[in-house]
C-alpha cells in the first residue's frame, strides 16, 4: 500500500540496493573535468589566490591568510587576470565557477 500510495503522489519508489548499485555505476562513469589550458599556466600560488578571490577574500584578507603583502596579492591577482584573459577580478571569480575550478557552497 505505501508504495501505491507513494506512486500515487507521483513520487518514485527505488529498492535501496537498486540505488546502491546505480549510484555505484554512476558515480564510476564520471569523469574529472579538464582544466582550461588557460588554468594550467598558473602557478600554485597564483591557483590558490584565485580560489581564496572565487571565495570573496579581499586583497588585505588574502595577503592575511597567505602570510604576504597587499602589494604581493595585487601582482598575482594581475598576473591571474592576464593568464586567464579576464578584464577584473569579478571575471576571474565567475571564470573559476563557470569552469568547475571551486565547488558550489
Amino acid at each position: 500500500m505505501a508504495a501505491i500510495r507513494i506512486a500515487a503522489r507521483g513520487d518514485a519508489l527505488i529498492n535501496p540496493s537498486m540505488t546502491r548499485r546505480l549510484m555505484s555505476r554512476f558515480a564510476h562513469n564520471l569523469t574529472p573535468p579538464r582544466s582550461p589550458p588557460e588554468v594550467l599556466r598558473l602557478t600554485a600560488r597564483e591557483r590558490e589566490v584565485l580560489l581564496l578571490l572565487a571565495d570573496a577574500r579581499s586583497n588585505a584578507e588574502i595577503a592575511a591568510i597567505l602570510g604576504v603583502g597587499e602589494e604581493t596579492v595585487k601582482t598575482h591577482v594581475s598576473r591571474i587576470l592576464a593568464k586567464l584573459g579576464v578584464r577584473d577580478r569579478i571575471h576571474a571569480v565567475v571564470y573559476a565557477h563557470k569552469h568547475g575550478l571551486v565547488s558550489p557552497a
